[in-house]
């Protein structure tokens, strides 16, 4: 699968678990740790496990797998590394600490309105 099109398909996923703020950023060209990079937030720990496994579940429905997933203990985020797509997934809080947005503001940011039906 391309990556693109992985990157729109785990949009997908966390989208269907009510993810807020939902972005893809294309980071290719930019660095080598992925082309992608998809961000969200949730409410809650429930809600970050929810989109974890919709995120598994879609992806190997389409023949890809996670390398590595890690989650802060805390459980105020989420990483998962599908290698050329990387899902991040935050607490509000823990995103505005983060800010990738800001760390990334290079990266192209890819409109999945229509990916995502709106």
């Amino acid at each position: 699968m391309e990556s693109y099109d992985l990157a729109i398909l785990l949009a997908k996923a966390l989208d269907s678990k009510k993810a807020g703020g939902l972005k893809v950023l294309k980071t290719e060209g930019l660095t080598t740790l992925a082309d992608y990079f998809v961000i969200c937030t949730a409410t809650s720990n429930t809600q970050i496990k929810a989109m974890s496994d919709a995120c598994e579940e879609a992806a190997e429905k389409n023949g890809e797998r996670a390398h590595h997933i890690e989650g802060h203990r805390g459980g105020t985020w989420l990483l998962m590394d599908f290698s050329s797509v990387v899902v991040h997934v935050f607490t509000d809080e823990a995103r505005k600490f983060y800010d990738l947005e800001r760390l990334w503001s290079d990266a192209e940011e890819i409109d999945i309105a229509k990916a995502l039906g709106e």
